[in-house]
């Protein structure tokens, strides 16, 4: 069983930065494929990024070109560098860990908002 502890969410004024963190125990962190999801009230919850063990990397083209993905495996973390922020993006963003065998655990999330 993975724990995933989210850190960095705030409030952010439109075309700010914020780089949200996620730390990793219990299961082996290297070999997970690690994500970031979100989900804004009265939506379902949608893929943002997802960043394999051998650090292949898949954007949500929604967020494309903005976010960046990037794990440390030395610090059992992977972190989301989202620039040019829209209100748009105001959601609550969960961390992901997918082990080998296709078990998923979630993080608490972490909210981020947005202002106009």
């Amino acid at each position: 069983q993975v724990q995933l502890v989210e850190s960095g969410g705030g409030l952010v004024q439109a075309g700010g930065s914020l780089r949200l963190s996620c730390a990793a125990s219990g299961g082996i962190f290297s070999m997970n494929t690690m994500g970031w999801y979100r989900q804004a009230p009265g939506t379902l919850r949608e893929m943002v990024a997802l960043i394999s063990s051998g650090g292949n990397t898949n954007i949500a083209d929604s967020v494309k070109g903005r976010f960046t993905i990037s794990r440390d495996n030395t610090k059992n973390t992977v972190y989301l560098q989202m620039d040019s922020l829209k209100p748009e993006d105001t959601a609550v963003y969960y961390c992901s860990a997918r082990d080998t065998i296709n078990h998923i655990s979630w993080g608490q999330g972490t909210q981020v908002t947005v202002s106009s």
